[in-house]
């Protein structure tokens, strides 16, 4: 069996995932095999694995980083928010319920054997494990059958290395006080704390190291400073997307609506990347620029739900009113289904069953279904014959009359749908834009002749192995791994 490690949190976001996927490149580039797993994740960011299935976008990084093709197995259970208190539970890849927080909090104890289990697969393939928990390991509230963190690491006998983010401020609260708040137990299972996102001069929080090493009793790695290139690489929570708004100074504008179950947004990383362009991810309440060049309808994990709030946000008629101007628009997986003419949900599959109108800019009907399709799909751009390598993961059929020009070809058979003017197009096909020749293609004078963005991620990806390399103890921190 391989050595193990988990990453917990004190809170969300203190950089667990970039921390596993850049150790995870620091242990291959150093000749071990290595495997990412996060027991339980909740994402509506996800990718398709080799086996069939889904698992959140971070562990698909973290397996690319470690040169492993993603499988179900890394991420065992991924919840995916469809309402506000609900969500599609996806276990070993596969859609097994639409469930309640409540109903999930109460049931999920029934899958740590199917976590163990996967678990246990991937231990006997590599040399070591790195496990990343998930949100905070201080939320006691939720520590009965808890899956995510110290329910899993208890069950497995997984070491901890506790995380805590300083750029955030309060570190030394935050980590001192996870301790005073946990079960002894679950304590005793943390081997070293880590001292994240620093920024400035690591000598000033000399003091506080040995501060929280003398306070906790366990060795206090760190600091580590602040990855700045982060952002080049894939994002998985929807904390991201505050960065979105913010984005490129570029002459071609990118006009993207902030949907409230927006789903697999990293299909827009590839476009941030593009000097020449902007893209602007447009917040509830504001309307959508008359200036945009090209309006993207992105993916959704609610489909009819996020109709409803894009025509609350006025936002439908800002997308005809570009349309009538002359303007492109483009949806993607659940913004392609938008842009038909209905959005047909007989089995309640999304929520209450019902029809809802779609914008009317493509003649294509969809009837959502209980089979969720995921495959891995090598597509051909019709209109400039270029390869797209992309994916497809949704519930639904789409048919009608544009589907006779289509957007793609897949093994010879047609994929999406462009308009009768040409202007309005919707396809299935996520992760489209990492492809430099179509991406240039689609963009046209907009897109840079030297980005190669696959191969910016790897650099990427090898940039902060080096910088985890530079600025922690990895010999020691293996040595806690048991």
């Amino acid at each position: 069996m391989a050595k193990s490690l988990m990453f917990m949190g004190t809170g969300s976001d203190v950089g667990k995932s970039l921390l596993v996927a850049g150790l995870c490149r620091a242990l291959a580039n150093r000749g071990l095999s290595v495997a990412p797993f996060k027991p339980q994740n909740m994402s509506n960011n996800a990718a398709v694995t080799a086996d069939g299935g889904e698992i959140g976008r971070a562990q698909a990084l973290q397996a690319r980083a470690a040169r492993r093709d993603p499988v179900t197995a890394m991420n065992p259970v991924l919840l995916k928010p469809e309402q506000e208190t609900g969500s599609q539970v996806v276990v070993r890849g596969q859609r097994r319920a639409s469930m309640s927080a409540r109903a999930y909090w109460q049931e999920r104890g029934t899958l740590l054997p199917e976590v163990l289990q996967a678990f246990s697969e991937l231990a006997a393939d590599v040399d070591v494990v790195l496990v990343e928990g998930a949100g905070s390991a201080s939320e006691v509230n939720l520590r009965a059958n808890d899956l995510a963190n110290f329910g899993f690491a208890q069950a497995a006998g997984v070491p901890v290395i506790l995380v805590g983010d300083i750029h955030r401020g309060g570190v030394i609260a935050s980590v001192v006080g996870t301790f005073a708040v946990i079960d002894p137990a679950d304590a005793a299972l943390i081997r070293a704390t880590l001292i994240n996102k620093f920024q400035g001069d690591p000598a000033l929080f000399a003091d506080g190291t040995r501060f929280v090493a003398d306070r906790t009793g366990v060795p206090c790695f760190g600091p580590v400073p602040w990855f700045a290139d982060a952002a080049k690489l894939p994002a998985e929570d929807v904390l991201a997307l505050e960065f979105y708004a913010t984005n490129g100074t570029g002459g071609f504008t990118i006009a993207v609506p902030r949907l409230p179950r927006i789903a697999n947004f990293d299909d827009l990383d590839p476009l941030r990347a593009e000097p020449g362009v902007n893209v602007m991810l447009v917040e509830p309440g504001r309307p959508l620029p008359r200036d945009a060049d090209l309006v993207i309808l992105p993916g959704s994990k609610a489909t009819r739900g996020d109709l409803a709030a894009l025509r609350a946000n006025g936002w439908d008629i800002d997308i005809s009113a570009h349309h009538r101007a002359g303007g492109r628009v483009l949806g993607i997986c659940g913004g392609y289904q938008m842009l038909g003419r209905s959005i047909a949900d007989p089995d309640g599959i999304e929520g209450t069953p019902g029809t809802s109108a779609g914008l009317g800019l493509l003649d294509v009907d969809t009837v959502l279904t209980p089979v969720k399709q995921l495959r891995v799909e090598e597509a051909v751009h019709v209109a400039s014959g270029s390869a797209i390598s992309g994916y497809h993961m949704h519930m639904g059929v789409t048919d009608g009359t544009d589907r006779a020009r289509p957007f793609a070809h897949v093994a010879g058979a047609p994929e999406g749908a462009i308009s009768q003017d040409g202007r309005v197009a919707g396809t299935y096909l996520h992760g489209l834009f990492a492809a430099d020749a179509f991406r240039r293609a689609f963009l046209g004078n907009a897109a840079s002749p030297d980005l190669a963005y696959e191969t910016s991620i790897e650099q990427t990806l090898d940039a902060l192995a080096a910088h985890l390399e530079k600025h922690l103890d990895i010999d020691a921190l293996l040595r806690l791994a048991q």
